[in-house]
């Protein structure tokens, strides 16, 4: 007994001697703080980004932190005054830094069938008796944050496309995050509400189902301040760019990575969002300028 007690001790001290070299060695690197918009719950943000951030100090010549935003508009702010040197934007807030502050897409995640979109999904409960975006006027919509892309401008700008002015909506409710309008919507709260299609998927099995989808639109880009090094940049992309989700180590990988990114990623150009930046100035009665400007 007393054997094997020493030896336990022992590999113990060897675990806990390895884990503090792996830290010199990470604490020796430049300190990077990766600027993310609040998606979900600080909890489940850190535990789907925090595997990304360990990766990338692993494969470049930095140390990676994760700073999570209270909000979107602090995102934004933090990349302006260079807290966050790096981030993970929405479409529409990467369009506000692009437009006030020069932001640069350097990266666009995969979806599950390897192209760099997504769709943005208007959902109810599976029992309702709505069947289409016109059967919306006079009912109770929840949307997510209003500076979110696939959870307020897109459904926003289906429903106006539909022939429902927002205004024939018997409410509009705005929540903080996609899981948070998912939750309200199985509880009976409101008669629809608008999600992007991963967390439309994932609650598909709880008793939701979608009412409508968008049209494909570009990946929601990691951005970097216009003042970034040619060097940062370029480490970054060739530790993101060189997965694939292919190869099974690859694969292996990106597990537990946030369902946004576990695809691998694609490069990313501003003239990506044009349909975005449209979008915005279209919508005469929804958040457009009025919101991003």
């Amino acid at each position: 007994m007393l054997k094997i007690i020493v030896c336990s001790l022992l590999i113990l001290l060897f675990l806990n001697t390895a884990l503090c070299c792996n830290c010199g060695v990470a604490a020796d690197k430049p300190l990077i703080r990766f600027g993310v918009i609040p998606r979900y719950n600080p909890v489940v943000m850190y535990k789907r980004y925090q595997p990304i951030m360990d990766y990338l100090t692993q494969n470049t010549p930095y140390r990676f932190e994760l700073k999570i935003s209270r909000d979107y508009p602090e995102a934004v702010r933090f990349l302006k005054e260079g807290v966050t040197p790096i981030a993970s934007l929405g479409d529409v807030t990467f369009i506000e830094a692009s437009t006030l502050y020069g932001a640069i897409p350097i990266l666009k995640p995969l979806n599950q069938d390897g192209s760099p979109f997504y769709r943005s999904a208007i959902i109810v409960s599976k029992n309702s008796p709505l069947q289409s975006l016109k059967d919306l006027k006079g009912k109770n919509m929840v949307f997510g944050s209003p500076h979110s892309t696939s959870g307020n401008l897109i459904p926003r700008y289906m429903i106006w496309n539909s022939g429902v002015k927002l205004q024939e909506l018997a409410s509009i409710t705005n929540l903080k995050h996609h899981d948070a309008v998912a939750k309200a919507i199985l509880k009976g709260q409101f008669d629809a509400g608008a999600v992007k299609d991963v967390i439309a998927n994932k609650y598909m099995s709880h008793g939701l189902r979608v009412l409508a989808y968008s049209e494909p639109l570009p990946s929601v880009p990691f951005v970097v301040r216009k003042e970034a090094p040619p060097e940062f940049i370029k480490a970054v992309k060739q530790a993101l760019l060189k997965l694939d989700r292919n190869n099974p180590e690859h694969k292996k990988n990106m597990a537990d990575w946030d369902d946004e990114f576990k695809n691998g990623f694609a490069e990313a150009n501003v003239t990506d969002y044009g349909r975005i930046f449209s979008m915005i100035r279209d919508i005469p009665a929804g958040c457009g300028y009025r919101c991003h400007k």
